[in-house]
């Protein structure tokens, strides 16, 4: 993801520090050079030899070092740089930059430097929520410095409450997104995820074996791309992405509406979701009790639920409308037809008997068919590869059309 980039790592000192470390394995596994700059300060923390060996870099403390060849240390840093990193990020630290200090290889680099700098806080609640530092870091996201949000817990000066740097994982996802084209920006995507439930009593009901991922993955990868992003989700255990909008709900019919709520100022529905085609007639209000006779039949009157592909399928004016068919066999087949009675620019197809094609699976192996006849299989990749493909193949008709 982030193979080619240079990323320069301030680490400051704080009891973060131990954080940094495992941020700089996470970017070396995204494929990023990494190279470090420790203050003083962070050294009484950590040994500089853990960076050097997580990083397979020489770390970089002084600008005072002995210069054995003519490469000036602070400004061959700052033009190599495609992204300044300073994580754990102190008061004093932020406090200098926006005041224009250089008194140390790190803030010298950031003044000599033309790369995105980004800042991920570390220090006690009250130094955060103080007035000063409050107006240092909007002093410096006005001149558009990034920072990245601490979280919000127990602090190890005994205090609770924001200040805690963001996890190593929500850096890296925030770095990763930073270095993505935002294709998509100005434009709203509206994704359905996950299965929808239908009620057969309070305590029962049928639902199916969609776990949202893909969904989830769209979601994700469009907002990474500057969209703002509504998903409407059935049930699920799977975390929001950040910075999406997520509409949770249960039934079909729920679904509908809530399609319906959107549908007009969206560009893109991408109906991900595997929602219930048929409901109970009637809904018991008790549990339904199992009777003693053993020949005892249960049987259920089931009614059709909206067809939502087709409602906004054939409803879309300007909107680019993307569906998906989870097939068991004739798949092309199915799909065209699918694709033509629902009127969807393009379905993405998956044979859910295959192995790495399953509804829960990380993996998918899919065909896509576009409305001109256009048909290209695909061989097993990532959801998360997935959706990029899905989104490119949108962002083209989107160009197209333009």
């Amino acid at each position: 993801m982030l193979k080619g980039k240079n990323i320069i790592l301030g680490v400051t000192g704080g009891i973060a520090v131990y954080k940094a470390a495992d941020l700089v394995s996470r970017l070396k596994k995204q494929n990023a050079n990494v190279e470090v700059i420790m203050t003083d300060a962070a050294m009484e923390f950590v040994n500089p030899l853990t960076f050097q060996t997580m990083s397979n870099n020489p770390v970089h403390t002084s600008m005072f070092n002995k210069i054995d060849k003519f490469d000036v240390e602070h400004i061959s840093l700052a033009k190599k740089a495609d992204m300044i990193l300073v994580a754990p990020a102190t008061a004093n630290t932020i406090a200098k930059v926006a005041h224009g200090f250089a008194d140390n290889l790190l803030t010298t680099v950031i003044m000599a430097s033309h790369a995105k700098i980004v800042f991920a806080p570390a220090m006690n609640t009250e130094m955060y929520n103080n007035p000063i530092q409050q107006e240092n870091m909007n002093k410096l996201k006005k001149l558009g410095y990034g920072f990245i949000q601490p979280g919000v817990g127990l602090l190890a000066c005994g205090d609770y409450g924001a200040g805690k740097m963001a996890e190593p994982a929500d850096i890296v996802e925030y770095v990763i997104d930073a270095f993505v084209e935002k294709d998509l920006k100005g434009k709203k995507i509206v994704i359905t995820a996950g299965p929808t439930i239908e009620p057969l009593d309070p305590v029962r009901y049928i639902t199916n074996h969609s776990s949202g991922k893909m969904g989830y993955l769209l979601g994700k990868e469009a907002k990474s791309r500057g969209a703002e992003v509504v998903i409407i989700s059935g049930p699920t255990s799977l975390e929001a992405p950040k910075g999406v909008q997520v509409v949770h709900v249960n039934t079909t019919q729920e679904m509908f509406d809530a399609v319906g709520e959107h549908f007009d100022s969206c560009d893109i529905l991408i109906k991900s979701a595997a929602p219930a085609d048929y409901r109970p007639e009637n809904i018991s209000s008790t549990k339904i009790k199992k009777k003693d006779n053993k020949e005892d039949e249960l049987n259920i009157k089931f009614v059709r639920n909206p067809d939502i592909a087709l409602h906004y399928g054939n409803k879309k004016n300007k909107q680019i409308v993307i569906g998906f068919a989870a097939e068991t066999d004739n798949l092309v087949e199915y799909a065209k037809n699918k694709l033509e009675k629902k009127n969807f620019d393009f379905i993405v197809a998956n044979d859910v008997t295959k192995e790495g094609a399953g509804f829960k699976s990380d993996t998918n192996i899919v065909t896509i068919i576009d409305n001109k006849g256009e048909i290209e299989s695909y061989p097993i990749m990532t959801k998360s590869k997935l959706s990029k493909t899905i989104l490119d193949k949108a962002y083209l008709i989107l160009k197209n059309k333009s």
